[in-house]
């Protein structure tokens, strides 16, 4: 659906052997130890796949977002955790590349596989309304001073950069915000609580505390009070449609294992296969049109976005909550068709299914979203 061209479709081929030998290797012990997927941050860096969007200038693979979801798209389908970490990577590529004057050396690093980027928004005073951070920056002799309480902060202790959101030093407005590069070994920087979550549990997305954390003031990524428009400008489409991906990937984990065990289990004293009740088969067939479904609308979004359509921002709004409520809807279908198999942990459906509950309340939740697609609809100013 994705209609990738060959160049795209060699990368894809490549995220998958890696999804195959790597990332679906330690899946399981990742959930199980809800610890950070090191492995598959090695060899996703190892294969290039870390500079996947950097510019061809700088050592990366020059590609957009089709290329972007297709891989999210396959290594999600191994590990939804991996593929939030890769993504959240991703996220602060798009902030590097937006100002490479600040974080040329950063990009360089990032596609030879020796960098991992995220973001630092969402803040425990303005909760899952990361862009309007309560934190404000204090400028002092070409300096700047950070002091804030972030939460949710994926890959937290583990990334070497962190695109951290703040209020501007003159700030009037929730949303005169700017961002800032922090890198790994700048003092005051720390994670401030553990990880142990219901899914999504190798994502290390942790609490950080930014203590009189001081940067030079060049390291801003936007202009002084453009960081709302930064977030929705340039990394919004991204984080979006790179989440409805992750869903979507889910949903076909869901229904691959669904599909071999009612397919290769039997009830040994009727000589039938579990895929010869009905109930079963419509339950299958069901999570395979709702996967379909939320592809076939993620590729639409696509299309919308590269096309420059006046409706395109709509779609991109849409994508994360459509592709979430049918990640909720497919990975149901499939603990109820597999039964205590899927319960007991014998699959990996229970993962899928705690992992799917992650993309639904994930900030801009899809309570949030259908809000702003709503006053959209309406006429009406988002916020």
């Amino acid at each position: 659906m994705y209609r990738l061209n060959e160049q795209q479709s060699a990368i894809v081929e490549k995220a998958r052997q890696v999804a195959d030998e790597v990332i679906a290797r330690h899946a399981a012990d990742v959930d199980a130890q809800a610890r950070f997927p090191q492995e598959a941050v090695d060899a996703l860096g190892a294969s290039g796949l870390m500079g996947l969007t950097v510019s061809g200038e700088y050592g990366g693979m020059e590609q957009g977002l089709r290329a972007t979801v297709a891989v999210l798209d396959e290594i999600a389908q191994r590990d939804a955790a991996t593929a939030m970490v890769y993504l959240m990577h991703l996220c602060g590529i798009a902030c590097y590349a937006a100002a490479p004057q600040v974080a040329e050396g950063s990009l360089r690093d990032a596609a030879a596989g020796r960098h991992l980027s995220t973001l630092a928004w969402s803040e425990k005073g303005s909760r899952s309304h990361f862009w309007s951070p309560v934190s404000q920056a204090a400028a002092q002799n070409g300096t700047v001073s950070l002091n804030a309480e972030k939460s949710w902060v994926t890959s937290a202790g583990h990334a070497d950069g962190y695109v951290v959101s703040t209020r501007s030093p003159q700030a009037a407005a929730p949303t005169d915000t700017v961002l800032y590069l922090v890198l790994k070994n700048d003092s005051g920087l720390s994670v401030s609580g553990p990880w142990d979550a219901l899914g999504m549990r190798g994502n290390a997305s942790a609490p950080m505390r930014l203590q009189d954390c001081t940067v030079p003031a060049d390291r801003a990524l936007c202009e002084s009070g453009k960081g709302f428009e930064f977030m929705l400008g340039t990394v919004l489409p991204i984080f979006q449609l790179g989440n409805a991906a992750i869903s979507v990937g889910i949903c076909e984990a869901a229904v691959q294992t669904t599909t071999a065990h009612l397919t290769s289990k039997s009830f040994a004293h009727l000589s039938s296969k579990l895929a010869d009740l009905p109930n079963l088969r419509a339950r299958l067939a069901q999570m395979r049109i709702e996967t379909d479904k939320a592809r076939a609308h993620l590729a639409s979004a696509l299309d919308k976005v590269e096309e420059v359509d006046p409706q395109a921002t709509l779609f991109v709004l849409e994508s994360k909550a459509a592709a979430a409520e049918s990640a909720l809807l497919v990975t149901d279908l499939g603990m109820k068709a597999c039964g205590g198999a899927a319960f007991s942990k014998h699959l990996s459906l229970e993962r899928n299914f705690r992992d799917a509950r992650a993309m639904d309340v994930m900030a801009p939740t899809s309570d949030v979203l259908r809000e702003f697609i709503g006053r959209a609809l309406c006429g009406m100013e988002l916020f």
